[in-house]
C-alpha cells in the first residue's frame, strides 16, 4: 500500500507491506528497500472483470509467497537497475 503527498508534486511518503504491515523505508520520495509491487487490472473471462488490484509486499513476504508455488519463479539477471 502506497501513500503520496497531495498534488502538485505527489511525492511518495509511505509504503506498507499488504501482507505483514511492515513499513518499508522511504527517503525523499524514493523507496530504499526491496519491494514487490503489482498494479493489475483483471480482463474479460475472469470473475473480476475490470477490477484493479494494487499491492506491495516486502521481500520476506514475497519469498514466503513464492516458496509455496508448485512451479518455481523464473529468475534472471536484469541488465539495468532503475
Amino acid at each position: 500500500m502506497r501513500k503520496y503527498e497531495e498534488e502538485p508534486n505527489g511525492k511518495l511518503i509511505q509504503v506498507v507491506c499488504n501482507q505483514c504491515k511492515k513499513e518499508l523505508k522511504v527517503e525523499n520520495g524514493y523507496l530504499k528497500e526491496g519491494c514487490f509491487t503489482t498494479d493489475f487490472v483483471f480482463g474479460y473471462f475472469s470473475k473480476k472483470d475490470g477490477t484493479r488490484h494494487q499491492l506491495d509486499l516486502c521481500e520476506e513476504c514475497y519469498d514466503k509467497m513464492v516458496a509455496q508455488f508448485q512451479i518455481p519463479v523464473e529468475e534472471s539477471d536484469a541488465r539495468e537497475l532503475l
